[in-house]
Order: structure tokens, then sequence, then C-alpha cells
């Protein structure tokens, strides 16, 4: 199987989907002859011209008002924005249209689209271009949101949003864009869209996260570890839906648990995460649950190595819910 970048793994997936179904459209600014501000759509205007790969206005609410029209007439369209920072114009367009065509049309009508955009920090392009608001679109029904954490679960996942029948926020870390290579199948291939990603077991603490601080949470996991505490890791893939169910499994396991999000601490869905086990499973818990976060402020530039949780803070977070008595 191929190495590939999280930023290959996605192009590979748009190629794919463009060969194999006409009615898949990418469409966005500066995606066409530039291949789009990280790369992810090279070589596809090349190959697929200007019908099937199309560059647009400075116009994000323009952008995701005409995916949806051609979502209603049977197309596949594939938007980027080109940060998530730059995505609240269309903020409407997403959760009012959307996100509520099968339910307003009784199901006569969805509207399958997959809105790709690069999300959080790691370019230090600070606040205009770090955030991380997935809570904002989880709390959305009828609209999924989804989230990758390594080149082969990019490709899956992509795959299998472009082919389901509901609109789709698939946000990109763009920490991982290029943070390393792995080994991902050629040809097509879905991966579950409504089941976690079980990264390590463990005993001792469950540790619950997504996106970009999947990594950070297995470099702490195995800091723990040399203090002899066991830590399962659990992916979340996707935050709406989420699995509650596989969370809940792993917490009655181990008793503990701590949620570790990139994005601010307050409102974020590690949130709705605590709140879940709590109320579901808090005969299982053997301490408070922690919570490793992004500070309630804007996303500063030379400071972003202070604002994103690292291995340390949630390590930290770790060894107070394991030795809590």
């Amino acid at each position: 199987m191929p190495q590939m970048t999280m930023i290959q793994a996605i192009n590979d997936a748009l190629h794919i989907s463009l060969e194999q179904d006409d009615s898949v459209v990418v469409l966005g600014e500066d995606i066409g002859r530039k291949g789009g501000v990280f790369g992810a759509t090279a070589g596809l205007h090349e190959k697929f011209g200007d019908l099937r790969v199309m560059d647009t206005p400075l116009s994000e609410c323009g952008i995701i008002g005409t995916s949806i029209g051609m979502a209603l007439y049977g197309l596949r369209p594939v938007p980027e924005i080109q940060f998530l920072d730059f995505i609240y114009p269309a903020f409407d367009q997403i959760v009012s249209e959307a996100a509520k065509m099968r339910y307003r049309s009784a199901g006569e009508y969805t509207a399958p689209m997959v809105i790709r955009t690069p999300s959080g920090g790691g370019i230090r392009g600070g606040h205009y271009h770090s955030q991380s608001s997935e809570a904002y679109f989880a709390h959305t029904p009828g609209l999924r949101v989804v989230m990758p954490s390594t080149p082969r679960e990019a490709k899956g996942l992509l795959l299998a949003s472009i082919a389901v029948d509901d609109p789709v926020l698939f946000l990109e870390p763009k920490a991982l864009y290029r943070h390393g290579k792995e080994e991902v199948e050629e040809g097509t291939f879905t991966l579950p869209l409504d089941e976690v990603r079980l990264v390590q077991e463990g005993s001792d603490v469950t540790v619950v996260t997504w996106g970009a601080m999947v990594p950070i949470s297995v470099e702490a996991a195995k800091l723990a570890q040399e203090k002899e505490i066991s830590c399962e890791v659990i992916d979340l893939r996707s935050i709406n839906p989420w699995d509650a169910n596989a969370v809940l499994e792993s917490v009655r396991k181990t008793g503990r648990l701590v949620v570790v999000q990139e994005a601010p601490r307050t409102g974020g869905f590690g949130s709705e995460v605590a709140a879940t086990v709590a109320e579901k499973a808090v005969d299982s818990l053997e301490a408070p649950i922690g919570r490793v976060a992004g500070f309630d402020t804007p996303f500063p530039y030379t400071l972003e190595h202070i604002y994103k949780p690292d291995k340390k803070r949630v390590l930290t977070a770790i060894e107070y819910v394991a030795n809590w008595d």
C-alpha cells in the first residue's frame, strides 16, 4: 500500500469520487487551477475540467447556496471553504437550509453535500485562521460533523461522507495535513461515520478526543504508561452524531474519563461528552471528569503553543483522575 500524508489522502479520495460518480462536483475559492491553498485539490481541474472542478467568487454564502441547489437537483457537490474561520457568512445556509431539508420535506428531499474546510491551529495563523468551532455545528440536527485524525481516516471518512445522503461538514485538522505518512489502501474504501475508532486499549483512564488532539492524546498516554497508568484512547471521528455507547462502555470499564479538545473550554463538544457520561454512567465514575481544552480567548498568533493543549497538559489531567482518592 502507498504511504500518504493526510493532504494526499484527501486528494486521492476526491480523484476517486470524481472518476467514479459523474454527479460529484468540486467547487470553492482557488480550488481549480491553483489546486487549493493547501494543495488538497491539486490536479483535479486539469483532469476533470471547468464543469466538474469550479473556481468560485470569494463568497462563502454563494458557494454553499449554490451547492445546496446542486444537491437538490441530483448532484453531489463537495464545496471547500478555504478556512473554517471564514464559514460564518454561510452559517444560515448550512444550519437553516441544508441541515433542515430532509425534515422540512418529510424525507422527500435531502441535500447530499460535503463541505470540506481546514480547521484548528497549526500554522500560527492567529484568530482568523485557527478556530475550532465544531460545537456550533454539532448543535444542528440534520448535519453530520466529521473530523479525521490520520491519512487513512481522512480518505475513508471522506469517501463515506460523499456517498451518504446527508449534508456533512468535513473538518480537516490543518496541523495534521503533513504531520506524517501512513499506509493507505488504494482505490475505494469507506469507514463508519457513526462509530468511534479505538486507538488503543487501556484499563485505568478513558481519554476521548478527536481531530488534531488524537496524536497529542496518544503521546500523553505513552507518558502515562511510564507512570503505570493505562489509558484507553478513543477517537470520536464524528461528533454529530457521536457514538455515545462506545464511550460509556469504555468509562464503565475504566471508571475515569478525560476529554481533550482544541476548541475553547466553555461550550465545547467535550462538555457534551462529559455531561452524557455524568448522566448515564455516574455510578461507574471513580473520579471527577477531566477536561483539557483551549482557553476562552481568541486564538493567539505568537502564543499558539501555549493555547493549544499539549501532551503535558493532557498528562496532568490523566494523572489527576487516575490518582483521585
